[in-house]
């Protein structure tokens, strides 16, 4: 069981320190992120879940406990070590550039290119690969202003694949899709982790959704952060203390919410 976990969270305090002062958005986490499993995080606007994810991949400090990745504090590990075992697609705009798609999901292979950064053959093949896993191959000449929100997202999920670690997290990547898109990036990770046995782990908005196809989910409330398998969750009725709203209601005989 202990090589299938990647990274591994523990007692961790979230927030941010000003002025020598922490301010802390919640603590006592403890998270085991699996190698094959696609892992969903969710929770209400504002309750952290981007500030939990900074945190879990090194970005921030933790204010208190330690997240260990393959065994070892993230906050010691050399950077070139950290991009070949963690990749991260956060929700930020693309600095303007004249990039292909092709050369876009090559800036992947940068933790293994040698100090010119010229592609090997077999960079070449794993942005190829990466291509084809996420079905954007016929994309690979456009320049990525040309294309879609949803063919985009699809692109930055490819560069991270490219970049070829056993850990992929992603902040809020279905935001900008509308429902079509939505559901082919949801069955895109889901494929992927069942194919390449990598952990994916994403927060979103789209709870019904991550219900469905998530193997696993983490719930980030006020009071605590908890990670289980949405049947479990179901069963415990943890998807009632979501919303402080009466009118929005879980239904577990749907496995959904509704609207009273």
């Amino acid at each position: 069981m202990g090589n299938k976990i990647i990274l591994q969270a523990t007692q961790i305090s979230i927030g941010y320190t000003d002025k020598k002062r922490n301010t802390i958005i919640s603590s006592g986490i403890d998270l085991s992120l699996e190698k094959g499993k696609l892992i969903a995080l969710i929770g209400a606007n504002g309750i952290g879940k981007s500030t939990l994810l900074r945190t879990i991949t090194g970005i921030q400090k933790t204010i208190s406990g330690t997240v260990l990745l393959n065994g070892q504090n993230i906050h010691e590990i050399d950077a070139l070590t950290l991009a070949q075992n963690l990749s991260v697609v956060l929700t930020e705009k693309l600095p303007p550039s004249n990039l292909t798609v092709f050369e876009l999901i090559a800036l992947g292979r940068q933790p293994y290119t040698n100090w010119i950064g010229k592609l090997t053959a077999a960079d070449i093949v794993k942005v190829n690969e990466a291509m084809e896993l996420t079905q954007i191959s016929h994309l690979a000449t456009k320049k990525h202003y040309e294309i879609s929100d949803g063919q985009l997202q699809k692109v930055l999920v490819a560069r991270a694949l490219a970049q070829d670690t056993p850990l992929i997290i992603l902040d809020e990547p279905t935001t900008h899709l509308d429902l079509l898109h939505k559901v082919s990036l949801f069955k895109l990770l889901k494929k992927l982790t069942a194919e390449t046995d990598k952990c994916i782990l994403f927060s979103t908005h789209d709870i019904d959704m991550a219900i469905q196809l998530s193997d696993e989910m983490i719930i980030m409330t006020p009071e605590t952060v908890q990670q289980d398998q949405p049947c479990n969750f179901i069963s415990k009725g943890s998807f009632n203390t979501l919303f402080k709203d009466e009118h929005i209601i879980f239904d577990a005989s749907k496995g959904k919410f509704v609207i009273s």
